[in-house]
């Protein structure tokens, strides 16, 4: 069997389509948008979206660039597609300056995206029906019924894909409130007091770009006596205002738990028996670890999570995976929590961190480690703070992910 050859058939897709870049700039075409536009190839390629298509100042009721606009940076943001409803289109003439014409187009925007889960090129595609709603203007022949029904077809069509993105706006906006209402939830129960007291503490929450997808990561800190401290990362199954919820309560419990019991591995197991009685708990992981200064000691305890990262001020790096054990509630009979200990020398740093910072579809956990630990290593030197930013930025992160992001830095 010959291999496809991807670019002719692209050059020969029957429906108009443009390739662009994350910054709108036209990076290729296919002749039925040529077509469609009177354009060549040397008038697009090269060319930013809204300087080849302008909007017209002449006729308000022609909205489709903005729409378009607004539809862009919806995929840049959301990296997901948007399907648009018709728009009425201006389009410059070519060779009469300030003049346009009419077209009407049902397009859907597509992204690509590269290694880095970061929007590379979106596929903007349309469905060129200008034709059939200006069909009464081919001589006008058609009889004059006719012509009365194809003018109250096309005003029903318009009329109906105006209400139809109408509708499609209020539901991203119900949907954007909220998400608005979870993430000020979750940084409301993110407040972790004890923070305020370690300069060498750094820590970050990113929330999931969609508009649908803000979930239950959290992270924590808390003082204990003898100098002794313990963090914890964690993820609650499931997304929206009750996945916030849960996390604000299982949080708490583990947080009064190792205040209560000292010892990761106990706080653990009494989170997982508070986990079986909140619905949407159960299947949450969590990692804790303490840290005592006195014997340089990381005593941590792992309920089905990534493991945490001891980097050294070398840029080599060990996992604490010695502990590890099935998430919350994922047993149903009670069996207690293994618990390790690790030593550490002044100047190491220890990272926890949610499976957001390294997961990527289509991807083995162990390249996801490995992306992390060699980042790591590249930035060790920075402080806390800098070396949190450097972090995701490294990773092409610091506009935020598909899934949410906790991440805790503490240089020992």
């Amino acid at each position: 069997m010959s291999e496809i050859d991807y670019a002719a058939l692209f050059a020969a897709t029957p429906s108009p389509y443009l390739v662009l870049g994350p910054e709108l700039t036209i990076v290729e075409v296919n002749q039925a948008y040529l077509d469609a536009t009177r354009r060549t190839r040397q008038d697009l390629i090269g060319q930013h979206i809204f300087d080849a298509f302008p909007d017209n100042p002449a006729d308000p009721e022609a909205d489709g660039v903005r729409n378009l606009n607004t539809s862009l940076h919806r995929v840049l943001t959301s990296r997901e597609p948007d399907t648009m409803a018709l728009q009425k289109y201006d389009i410059p003439i070519m060779g009469r300056p300030g003049a346009f014409e009419e077209r009407w187009w049902s397009p859907i925007n597509t992204p690509i995206l590269g290694p880095d889960g970061t929007v590379a090129w979106i596929i903007h595609r349309v469905e060129d029906v200008t034709a059939f709603v200006q069909a009464h203007v081919a001589g006008g022949r058609l009889p004059a019924k006719q012509l009365t029904e194809r003018e109250a077809l096309e005003a029903e069509l318009y009329a109906r894909a105006r209400e139809l993105q109408r509708l499609n706006e209020e539901l991203r906006q119900a949907h954007t409130r909220e998400r608005q209402v979870a993430v000020t939830l979750q940084e409301a129960m993110l407040q972790a007091p004890d923070l305020a007291r370690h300069r060498d503490v750094a820590v970050r929450y990113l929330p999931a770009t969609g508009s649908l997808n803000v979930c239950g990561d959290w992270y924590d800190m808390v003082d204990l006596p003898d100098g002794r401290f313990a963090v914890a990362v964690g993820d609650v199954v499931g997304h929206g205002l009750e996945a916030a919820a849960v996390m604000g309560m299982l949080r708490s419990a583990l947080s009064a738990a190792i205040r209560a019991l000292e010892r990761p591995a106990q706080a653990l197991e009494v989170l997982g028996l508070y986990a079986r009685s909140v619905e949407g708990a159960l299947n949450t992981t969590a990692v804790k670890a303490m840290v005592d200064p006195r014997s340089r000691l990381i005593i941590y305890s792992n309920a089905g999570h990534p493991p945490p990262v001891l980097v050294h001020p070398d840029g080599s790096f060990e996992l604490l995976d010695q502990a590890t054990d099935p998430p919350l509630g994922a047993r149903p009979q009670h069996v207690p929590r293994p618990q390790a200990g690790h030593a550490y020398r002044p100047g190491d740093t220890l990272v926890l961190y949610t499976d957001g910072l390294i997961e990527r579809r289509s991807e083995d956990i162990d390249a996801g480690l490995a992306r992390l630990a060699d980042a790591l290593g590249r930035y060790i030197a920075l402080s806390p703070e800098r070396l949190a930013d450097a972090l995701l930025a490294h990773l092409g992160l610091a506009g935020g992910a598909r899934d949410d992001i906790a991440l805790i830095i503490v240089r020992l």
